[in-house]
């Protein structure tokens, strides 16, 4: 399915503006990130941080938070992210709230105006990322990331739209809801890019069904000796083994 089919005209016409809200700086006075907003498919303000190198050819990864976090998830990784050669986009889903001092805006906003915030709801914020970098960056590769229920929803996101994302991250992903009728594993079936799964140790139950179900070629995955954590946070620097989960995260970028 084509980006375009799924949304109206004047929503597509408005993702086209790139309105840049705010710049943060390191300690050494260079930029960092920058906050900016675009509408979700539904008309909802979305909140992300743009995390960009020099290349403005390189590859775009969509940061995809955990539940009741926000794009703050991503504060430390996006920037090591960067030294690898990536631009990323840290989101704001309307399922979250706050991670590392950063409030989930999106989150905010959909409450103030009464929207449904359970895991599925923010689907069509997915969809509004993954179009929102392909027409306003025309990136040479677009690589999805999810961290718990969205690391379930990106394999969704990849298989209703294969011909826009080029690979697939997906931190603790498994079974929790159903899409249109489907559970997540259904939908790795149709997933045609590559694929790397990793989780804390204890969570490989979970995922099997998914990882069984993908038919690519191109997939991995990766389990720590010890415990291990769930979603993203398993690259902070503050937790155990974090170095290993990077090490395995690289080599698939890499690859």
């Amino acid at each position: 399915m084509k980006l375009l089919k799924y949304l109206g005209l004047s929503t597509f016409l408005f993702l086209l503006i790139f309105p840049a809200m705010a710049q943060k700086r390191n300690l050494e006075g260079n930029p960092t990130f920058t906050t900016i907003e675009f509408n979700s498919t539904d008309g909802l303000k979305i909140t992300a941080d743009l995390y960009q190198i020099e290349d403005a050819n390189a590859p775009y990864i969509i940061l995809f938070h955990q539940a009741r976090y926000s794009r703050g998830e991503y504060r430390e990784i996006a920037p090591k992210l960067n030294i690898l050669g990536f631009n990323c986009i840290a989101v704001d889903q309307r399922s979250g709230d706050k991670v590392n001092g950063v409030i989930n805006e999106t989150h905010s906003r959909a409450i103030e105006k009464g929207l449904p915030t359970e895991y599925t709801d923010a689907f069509p914020d997915l969809v509004a990322s993954l179009l929102y970098v392909k027409e306003n960056f025309k990136p040479t590769k677009t690589i999805v990331w999810g961290s718990s229920y969205s690391s379930a929803l990106v394999f969704v996101l990849a298989a209703k739209y294969p011909d826009d994302v080029d690979g697939v991250l997906s931190f603790s992903p498994g079974d929790y809801f159903s899409i249109d009728g489907r559970l997540v594993s259904d939908f790795a079936k149709e997933v045609s890019c590559p694929v790397f799964i990793t989780s804390a140790k204890n969570e490989q139950e979970s995922w099997q069904p998914i990882y069984d179900n993908l038919s690519v070629k191109e997939k991995s995955f990766f389990l720590p000796d010890t415990k291990g954590f769930h979603g993203s946070k398993a690259l902070w620097e503050e937790n155990e083994g974090n170095q290993r989960y990077w090490k395995a995260v690289e080599g698939f970028l890499k690859a």
